[in-house]
């Protein structure tokens, strides 16, 4: 039975894989692929031909030859990613794209970030095939501390539990598209070993994410315009607060 050599197992790939070896795998980072694809088989999940999912992008398309002064929705072609130019993205590499959908459309809209008066398409997908997919999702939070290695068991929820974060962290434009390294050569691994996609939890809607390899695996069948009246943000402090006496400030 495979086993992660660490609950750490997840980090110690995602910090070789960024900054030491990328394209010559090394002998713990196949071992780690490896065992990760061994623990999957219990988390592969069925999409059924027939099933509906929703993809946004940002943006409208005016249609000047119809004399309608309203915007329209983007076309079918232009609501799936254009072949050998998509750009990096969670789950894949630059120029090679995969089709990214939500189980809801609230959850849709909300992983393309919109601003308040943005326009927003959404197309409905519909799931052309049988498809079979890993659940990366744990419905756990990775903050769970050890003080020594932990069973079998325990470090293979571990691992999970980051594996899931990593796929549902948002990563901002200021950061460094290395970042989504760990997360494109673990996707690379399943298509490799035959899955159609992944599903990963969403961090900004109620619903969840679902990257599919395969561009022809869904259909758009209908697809609607939408406009955000408004963005609700929360906080949490992270750190704490400093304070400046006014008697000591510089005159």
């Amino acid at each position: 039975m495979a086993e992660f050599e660490s609950y750490r197992s997840f980090h110690d790939f995602s910090k070789s894989i960024t900054r030491e070896w990328r394209y010559t795998r090394s002998a713990e980072q196949e071992q780690f692929l490896s065992t990760l694809l061994a623990t999957s088989h219990s988390r592969k999940e069925q999409i059924f031909e027939g099933a509906v999912l929703s993809r946004a992008q940002i943006g409208d398309e005016w249609l000047p030859e119809t004399g309608e002064e309203n915007p329209h929705p983007f076309p079918p072609e232009r609501m799936k990613p254009l072949r050998h130019r998509a750009a990096e993205g969670r789950a894949n590499p630059k120029g090679l794209p995969y089709l990214y959908a939500a189980t809801d459309l609230e959850t849709a809209i909300a992983e393309v970030r919109p601003w308040v008066g943005a326009s927003v398409s959404v197309a409905q997908l519909r799931i052309v095939r049988p498809l079979m997919i890993v659940n990366c999702m744990t419905g756990e939070r990775p903050l769970r501390l050890y003080f020594a290695e932990p069973k079998a068991a325990e470090r293979e929820r571990a691992v999970w539990r980051d594996v899931d974060d990593a796929f549902s962290r948002p990563i901002t434009q200021d950061e460094q598209l290395a970042e989504y390294v760990p997360t494109q050569v673990i996707a690379e691994s399943f298509r490799y070993a035959g899955m159609d996609g992944l599903a990963y939890r969403s961090s900004l809607g109620d619903g969840h994410n679902i990257a599919l390899f395969d561009l022809d695996a869904a259909n758009v069948t209908a697809c609607g315009l939408f406009q955000i009246r408004s963005v609700k943000f929360t906080s949490i402090a992270v750190s704490n607060p400093y304070f400046i006496d006014p008697s000591h400030s510089a005159t």
